[in-house]
């Protein structure tokens, strides 16, 4: 999984929240600060396991911080 395809699932979960903006370098910036909360951070990690078959259990969710710690989590579970 690439940060494009991070920014393609998390721009899904904004759902019609327009004020999400996920340009140029966000792998180190907190979740909150783009605006996730982790009730979406879970639906994040849903869309993972759909798409690439890649299960994060919802407790290692609350403490995944930025996308570079959620690309992470991702490759050590694949």
């Amino acid at each position: 999984m690439t940060i494009d395809d991070l920014r393609r699932i998390l721009t899904e979960c904004a759902g019609e929240d327009e004020s999400v903006n996920l340009s140029g370098d966000i792998l180190d910036t907190p979740f909150t600060d783009l605006g996730y909360d982790s009730l979406a951070l879970i639906e994040t990690a849903a869309r993972i396991k759909q798409d690439f078959g890649i299960e994060i259990p919802d407790e290692q969710v609350a403490t995944i911080l930025t996308p570079r710690m959620m690309l992470e989590t991702v490759h050590l579970a694949a």
